[in-house]
Parts: structure tokens; C-alpha cells; sequence
């Protein structure tokens, strides 16, 4: 595991499980949630997973299971591969509840087992934004390669990279202000994704993650030169609905 890595799994072992039960509620009260409708929690990705009875299905970096139980749900055989034991234990329990079972798998994801899973998957599903906790995103995109059969596909979601280009100016208006330089391939150091949702107090104690952002370009070119054939690409709108792009979804091909 590299240094990246070490600090980011610490960070993502840092009171994880305390918060998926805070902002999504206990194991339990999400499950009765899913059940209610496995195919819309996949929310805008659901169109891809009408038909995957059967499919082998690798959710990397799958966090607390939000997607994977879902998906196990329609009948898919679900591995996640995510580096926080902390977000095992929610997403293990999500399932138990839900009355179907995942495989989770806590490893980086620069040490998958391509003896065990090489060319093993039908399907690679990744979202919520994960790209920037890894420096080297060929090396990256062609572990995903291996992991597909010939003929499998990769839906990959993530942060537009323009999001970080544009912040809430007063009275809540949409300014476009450069926050960070949007070619710098530094790593830096970031924010954990939930700190702010604890008190101020406690924020102070929370590790560091260690992040390097990427150019849209940079993204589909590594899609492509690790063998991928980039079938759509598709750009989203703010959460709420706000004329920016918030985030993309590429559908690719090995």
C-alpha cells in the first residue's frame, strides 16, 4: 500500500460507521428503504442495470453499500472493493438487513487479487467521486481493464472536474472563480467528505486524505489508452437541478 493510500484508508477508518448511521440512518432503516424500490436507488444509473440477473458485478470503492445491496437485490453478484473496514461493517449489516448478501472485500485497490479476479467481471460500477483518491490514474484504469470479461462494461460516475471551478457567490448566485488550478496535478492534502457533518469541535481531530484532481481530459484519455472502448459520455446537472455540471458518467466497453 502506498503512502496515499495509508492516509486515506486512515482517514476513511476515522468514526465512518458513526456517520453512515447519522446521515443514512441504521443499517436497518435503510434496508426498508431499498426494499421499497432496489431499482431506484441506482437513481440516474438505473437504466443500466434493468437486465442484470446473474451478472457478475464489481462495485469499486463501493463505500457503505448504498449501490451493491441494490444491485444485489436485481439478482447481480456484487463485490466491493473499498479500503475503510469501517464502511464494510455498515454495508455487511445493510445487507443482512435487506436479506441478500455481498462480497466486500477491504484491500486498495492497487492490491486486487489479478490472480483471482482477472477478466472475472461482467459489469465495473463506480460512483460518488473517487477518482481523486489516486495519483495515477492509468495505473488505475488499467487495473479496471483486467478486471472485465471481453465484451464487459465499465459505468464510471464522478465530480465533473469544472464543479471545483465554481462556487456560491452572496445571496446564494452562481460565480465561476478559479479554486484551484484546474491543471495542477499535485497531491494535496483535503477535507474528509463528511467532517463538516460533525461538530465543529470534533473537526479538528479528523485526518487529512490525500487527493490529485484530474482534467476531463485526462479522465477519458486514461478510459481509452488502457484499452476501453468509450461507448457514451454524459454530463449532469447540479443536485439540485443547477444549469452547471456537476457531475459525468462514462459507459465504456472492453
Amino acid at each position: 500500500m502506498n503512502e496515499q493510500s495509508i492516509k486515506n484508508k486512515k482517514a476513511w477508518e476515522y468514526r465512518a460507521y458513526e456517520f453512515w448511521n447519522k446521515s443514512n440512518g441504521t443499517p436497518k432503516d435503510l434496508a426498508i428503504h431499498i426494499l421499497e424500490n432496489p431499482i431506484a436507488c441506482l437513481k440516474k444509473h438505473k437504466q443500466y442495470f434493468e437486465h442484470i440477473e446473474g451478472k457478475k458485478i464489481a462495485n469499486i470503492c463501493g463505500s457503505n453499500g448504498r449501490k451493491a445491496v441494490p444491485l444485489a437485490l436485481l439478482g447481480a453478484e456484487v463485490t466491493v472493493f473499498d479500503i475503510s473496514a469501517e464502511n464494510q461493517k455498515y454495508a455487511l449489516e445493510l445487507a443482512e438487513h435487506a436479506n441478500t448478501s455481498i462480497h466486500y472485500i477491504v484491500t486498495d485497490i492497487d492490491d486486487i487479487d489479478l490472480t483471482k479476479y482477472r477478466s472475472h467481471f461482467d459489469m465495473i460500477y463506480l460512483e460518488g467521486g473517487i477518482l481523486h483518491y489516486f495519483n495515477d490514474i492509468d495505473k488505475f484504469m488499467l487495473i479496471l481493464f483486467s478486471l472485465l470479461k471481453d465484451g464487459g462494461e465499465m459505468i464510471l460516475s464522478d465530480f465533473h472536474p469544472l464543479r471545483r471551478c465554481i462556487v456560491k457567490g452572496p445571496n446564494a448566485e452562481i460565480q465561476y472563480q478559479i479554486q484551484q488550478g484546474y491543471f495542477d496535478q499535485e497531491l494535496q492534502n483535503g477535507d474528509l467528505a463528511y467532517k463538516h457533518f460533525f461538530d465543529e469541535h470534533e473537526q479538528q481531530d479528523f485526518p487529512d486524505v490525500s487527493i490529485r484532481f484530474y482534467t476531463l481530459s485526462e479522465i477519458i484519455n486514461a478510459v481509452i489508452t488502457s484499452g476501453f472502448k468509450l461507448k457514451k459520455f454524459d454530463e449532469h446537472r447540479g443536485w439540485k437541478n443547477e444549469n452547471i455540471p456537476w457531475e459525468f458518467t462514462i459507459l465504456a466497453f472492453r
